[in-house]
């Protein structure tokens, strides 16, 4: 099973199991790492579950999608390393995925 490494704002890192087929946002909640609230549960409705990918690995994810892009207008901190944690799924590729979490949602 892939692993991920949250960190949240204040550097508190949380290395867990994220099962294939999961989102980052779906990791993050079962495993009660603080930062990513996930109000809309997943349908990237709502953008609370912000997250920053570490340099490295940008290049590793998936294309950024319309829908996804659209929705990081709505955040406060937006960077170019800048993802919705419930639009990216986990795979073995991804083992070792370092992600930052945002000061604040929304």
């Amino acid at each position: 099973m892939p692993k991920v490494i949250y960190i949240e704002f204040n550097g508190k890192k949380h290395e867990v199991d994220v099962p294939n087929g999961y989102s980052l946002m779906e990791g993050a909640i079962k495993n009660s790492v603080n930062g990513i609230d996930a109000d809309c549960g997943g349908s990237c409705a709502c953008a609370t579950c912000h997250i920053y990918i570490d340099d490295q690995w940008v290049k590793k994810l998936p294309e950024i999608e319309v829908a996804e892009r659209d929705m990081l207008d709505f955040v406060s901190s937006p960077k170019k390393e800048s993802r919705l944690s419930c639009q990216v799924m986990m795979n073995d590729r991804l083992d070792g995925l370092i992600v930052k979490l945002p000061e604040r949602q929304g």
